[in-house]
């Protein structure tokens, strides 16, 4: 069966054009059973209609644009909670999200950050997410936009989260809520302060640089696999079969 897809366009500025591409870039995949919710406003979310179609979908994607605007629209509403639910209790259940629906995915969510003020205290910009990934932070177009210093802040701020930092053309694959494969042409990159020694993240002034002992970092390709629980690198899926994690 053609499985039921939902599009939410929200967190984009011109979510007319949006929705169509969208579309368009499903059917060159011969998914046709589309929908796209034009949600706009937090009286948008509560809709019956859109929780009626949020409960028949089997697959719920965020398109890119400001990540703030997903929360500031359905923060606190039935909708999220309904999300949430469903994510966690069914296992055939998908939610995917690209750029900034890819960021929203974090309970603590990086919503901006100055990129030439890297690695200087206060560069990045930090809110809260839906909460369906609480044990990581994402960024996105990591590698090309230079982001590497806002997500090592981000995680020097909250050492006990990995960091998982999205190439152009790539994503990951969460299963298990701990389980990332890496899908896609590039690289991800996954960032874990776990072993940090001296951190002076959080008492040093806005502005002045910062000093971070101790960071590990894991380059992943197309097919490794990154477990959250264990932090442990596999080469592949059959790597991790005869694993623990």
């Amino acid at each position: 069966a053609d499985p039921r897809i939902e599009v939410v366009t929200t967190a984009s500025m011109i979510p007319q054009e949006v929705g169509p591409i969208y579309i368009g870039s499903f059917a060159m995949l011969n998914c046709h059973n589309i929908g796209i919710m034009d949600i706009r406003t937090p009286a948008d979310a509560r809709q019956p209609e859109y929780l009626a179609r949020l409960l028949a979908a089997d697959v719920v994607m965020f398109s890119g644009g400001n990540q703030s605007r997903l929360r500031e629209m359905f923060g606190e509403t039935d909708f999220l909670d309904t999300l949430t639910r469903r994510y966690f209790a069914e296992p055939n259940f998908v939610i995917a999200g690209t750029s900034a629906g890819a960021m929203a995915m974090s309970h603590h969510m990086i919503r901006g950050g100055s990129v030439p003020d890297a690695l200087l205290k206060g560069a990045v910009k930090m809110g809260i997410g839906f909460g369906l990934l609480p044990t990581a932070l994402i960024d996105s177009h990591f590698v090309k936009r230079g982001r590497f210093g806002r997500l090592i802040e981000a995680v020097a701020l909250y050492p006990k989260l990995i960091g998982i930092g999205l190439g152009e053309d790539t994503g990951v694959l969460i299963t298990d809520g701990h389980l990332v494969e890496t899908i896609g042409s590039n690289l991800v990159i996954i960032l874990d302060g776990h072993d940090i020694a001296h951190n002076n993240t959080a008492a040093a002034k806005k502005g002045t640089t910062l000093s971070i002992e101790n960071f590990k970092m894991h380059v992943l390709a197309k097919g490794n696999v990154y477990c959250i629980t264990e932090r442990k690198f596999y080469v592949s899926k059959e790597a991790v079969a005869n694993a623990t994690c």
